[in-house]
């Protein structure tokens, strides 16, 4: 079992920077692709964006791209969410997850991870 924790969401105007942490704890995210995604209320959750297990592939979606930038450190078995240019649009929790099937093909959909942490909320106020 994985335990995921995040940290670093907060509240923030728009155009300002965010950065979340995510840390794993009872067993190494070494070869796991990690993922970030979001919920807005009411909405369904989202991918946000994800790393392989060697960080040299990243993938995000399209309304982040340019904006976000997710990074892993395997010595720390941390993933990492820069949050830049925010935008109200921005604003849900943030939830880290790994996928531990070691698939080389990195996951988009929430399906594809089979942990999540508990969270951390992101508000944009404009």
């Amino acid at each position: 079992q994985v335990q995921l924790v995040e940290s670093g969401g907060g509240l923030v105007q728009a155009g300002g920077s965010l950065r979340l942490s995510c840390a794993a704890s009872r067993r190494t995210i070494r070869g796991y692709t990690m993922g970030w995604f979001r919920q807005a209320p009411g909405k369904e959750r989202e991918f946000v964006a994800a790393v392989a297990w060697s960080s040299t592939k990243t993938y995000y979606a399209d309304s982040v791209k340019g904006r976000f930038t997710i990074s892993r450190d395997n010595a720390k078995n941390s993933v990492y969410l820069q949050m830049n240019s925010l935008k109200p649009e921005d604003t849900a929790v943030y939830y880290c997850a790994a996928d531990s099937s070691l698939n080389v093909v990195v996951g988009l959909t929430a399906y594809e991870y089979d942990y999540w942490g508990q969270g951390t909320q992101v508000t944009v106020s404009s």
